[in-house]
């Protein structure tokens, strides 16, 4: 494992930059799991709790939908903006269901049809949406309101 981790520079809070052991999410969790020591014990549980919905979630795909709908609201998402986003989430598939059977291939060319169904209704890509809203790594349509969710929907 120890094999995968690299060493990037960063800044350190003297202004220095000193070689920094760095991993990836995966890594870090099979990092944790390698962890002999009882108070890791939590965090495997649950990490083996989260394996566990992930393989029922295959078997049984409603599972997945319902946790999300579940995990929505708990974040504070109203029913009407979780019905919306869900309603948004199975017509993006259908759209990418269709880009794919007419030979598009996922990542960059996903990412230009989908600047430029941004572009028609807000003027702006994707990555510029992001930074007007303050986004780094959160997903944009989990953050749009329900009049944005319909344009993009429309677009």
């Amino acid at each position: 494992m120890y094999e995968k981790i690299v060493q990037l520079k960063m800044l350190s809070s003297d202004g220095k930059k000193y070689k920094t052991d760095v991993a990836n999410t995966e890594q870090l969790l099979r990092i944790v799991q390698s962890v002999p020591s009882p108070k890791a014990e939590p965090f495997k549980a649950w990490l083996a709790s989260v394996g566990r919905e992930r393989i029922e979630e295959t078997i049984d795909p409603e599972q997945a939908i319902d946790r999300a709908l579940e995990t929505y609201l708990k974040k504070g998402y109203s029913e009407e903006w979780v019905h919306q986003r869900l309603l948004a989430i199975r017509i993006r598939n259908e759209l990418t269901d269709e880009w794919q059977k007419r030979g598009v291939e996922k990542g960059k060319e996903y990412a230009i049809l989908t600047d430029e169904i941004s572009r028609a209704w807000s003027g702006m890509t994707t990555r510029q949406y992001k930074k007007l809203k303050g986004l780094k790594k959160e997903n944009l349509r989990d953050n749009m309101n329900d009049l944005e969710l319909v344009l993009t929907m429309l677009a």
